[in-house]
């Protein structure tokens, strides 16, 4: 029972707020993904506005179903691609979210629950808080666990996503070098977040930064593919750089035959041990639903 899946990491910068270059430069990436016979190409967190591209926000966002994003999807023909930008929902609110297209559609979309708002991050003065963890079927074997940036570091959000059954991760970033503070290692953290992933939950995962300075941040790139039991398959430099590595479902089976942290995982307790700590805390049970 062998059934892989190429995946291309498009590690580039963006320009601030210029949807139409962004989108040049993104079809030059689907361009070469597709030569390199990609299955899936995924583009940093926000590729198609820049990190600071908030600052033009009622100039740049977007409907999840914009033509310009069909198009670029349909130019991809069966590639599944993952792009950043800042969508706007209902009622105005605004999210940053990837959008997972295929076939000139929307099939997929997640919106940035962890908005951080600390260092030099201030994406609490933009965006709406996305308020779902789910995952998306590509075939009967793989299932898009998809989680941007900071969400990854809160390891309830990732333990969610593969409880939902995700076979594998895909994390677009915006990291820079300076972005968290003096003494805050970005590179070496994030290396460490997802060769631990990949390694306790026996999945393969994608992280995507972006290269580059934007204003007060520089974007380191280090991009990388890994395997189900943690190893790196393709790392990127700190220059735009397209990395590709196949994955296959047997590595899969086999890593959480050994290590079965999914099957091991007490949903019950944890779901009874969250109600005693609202509890404690005093949450209203309202509150308890809405969120």
């Amino acid at each position: 029972m062998t059934r892989t899946l190429t995946i291309a990491a498009a590690q580039c910068a963006s320009h601030i707020g210029d949807l139409e270059a962004n989108f040049a430069e993104h079809q030059r990436w689907v361009d070469e993904a597709r030569a390199a016979g990609a299955d899936l190409l995924v583009f940093p967190e926000l590729s198609l506005v820049g990190h600071y591209g908030a600052e033009r926000l009622l100039d740049i966002t977007m409907k999840r179903d914009d033509p310009r994003l069909l198009e670029l999807s349909r130019a991809a023909g069966d590639m599944i691609v993952v792009a950043g930008f800042i969508e706007e929902g209902p009622a105005a609110q605004f999210y940053n979210a990837a959008g997972v297209y295929r076939g000139g559609r929307c099939i997929y979309l997640h919106r940035k629950i962890n908005l951080p708002s600390y260092g030099k991050l201030i994406e609490t003065k933009y965006y709406a808080q996305g308020r779902f963890v789910d995952t998306h079927a590509v075939d009967e074997d793989w299932r898009l666990g998809l989680l941007i940036c900071a969400d990854l570091w809160n390891p309830a959000l990732t333990h969610l996503a593969f409880l939902h059954g995700a076979t594998l991760l895909v994390s677009p970033i915006s990291s820079g070098v300076e972005a968290v503070g003096e003494g805050f290692d970005n590179p070496a953290g994030w290396a460490a977040t997802m060769h631990f992933y990949s390694m306790i939950y026996g999945a393969p995962s994608v992280m995507v930064n972006r290269v580059g300075p934007e204003l007060d941040l520089t974007f380191w790139g280090g991009s990388r593919i890994l395997g189900p039991f943690g190893e790196a398959l393709a790392v990127a430099g700190s220059e735009p750089e397209l990395i590709t590595a196949e994955v296959d479902y047997a590595q899969v089976r086999r890593a959480r035959a050994l290590l079965p942290t999914v099957r091991d995982s007490n949903i019950g307790l944890v779901a009874r041990e969250t109600d005693r700590l609202l509890d404690r805390l005093g949450v209203p049970d309202i509150i308890r639903e809405e969120d």
